[in-house]
């Protein structure tokens, strides 16, 4: 029983430490490389729906990999 308790807080910990990178890759592409990109490739980055698409692939990935990446009980 104890157990079972220290295994989901320890994926409660680990979903939450993932999220804190992804809210600084979040930050660091959007404040950071995201004007250098809309500098070099500007037709292709002001339609919004290609950009939205590109973001929510990665999302997609990433939720992927985090469920990959969990422990089979």
């Amino acid at each position: 029983m104890m157990g079972e308790k220290t295994k989901r807080f320890e994926a409660v910990v680990f979903i939450g430490f993932i999220g804190f990178l992804l809210g600084i890759a979040a930050y660091f592409i959007y404040f950071e490389a995201l004007p250098i990109i809309m500098e070099v490739f500007p037709q292709i980055l002001e339609i919004s729906w290609i950009m939205w698409g590109l973001i929510g692939a990665f999302l997609s990935v990433t939720c992927c990999l985090i469920y990959a990446y969990f422990p089979k009980s």
